[in-house]
């Protein structure tokens, strides 16, 4: 019989902004008139070259809210995709976690640890969904 990968289960779970992201990907032609990818080409093709002008350049432009222009100037850039993808957010909770407590910090990791398994038994309800600086426990 052959051997299957097992995919060791996270602690972690994917933050509640994902399904954010998904809705607005879905709405975005709809709302803008372009999908994501035809906004990229776009901006690629005609917008400033730097992030921060095409934010502006969306907003002042294009008319786009500030978050709207935010994230496709981000995309823009190759940054931002593992928003609006559970198993790559998880890959990156995971790279937050390990980031916030290397160095001078991985002597913290021990009491993280425990104050996570503690977080996590006040109910089956209870998540964690790191960030880049914090990982907020929600239930």
């Amino acid at each position: 019989m052959p051997k299957t990968a097992t995919r060791k289960r996270s602690l972690y779970s994917p933050h509640p902004s994902i399904a954010m992201m998904q809705k607005w990907l879905a709405e975005l032609k709809l709302k803008t008139g372009r999908t994501l990818e035809e906004w990229l080409r776009y901006v690629k093709k005609a917008g400033p070259p730097d992030e921060k002008a095409r934010r502006e350049w969306l907003k002042q432009e294009h008319g786009l809210g500030t978050i709207t222009a935010w994230w496709i100037a981000e995309r823009a850039e190759g940054k931002g995709f593992e928003g609006d993808d559970p198993e790559k957010y998880l890959k990156t909770a995971e790279q937050y976690v390990e980031e916030m407590f290397s160095g001078n910090k991985a002597k913290l990791r021990p009491i993280y640890n425990e104050l996570l398994k503690l977080g996590l038994k006040v109910g089956k309800d209870a998540k964690a969904c790191p960030c880049q600086t914090i990982v907020p426990l929600c239930r």
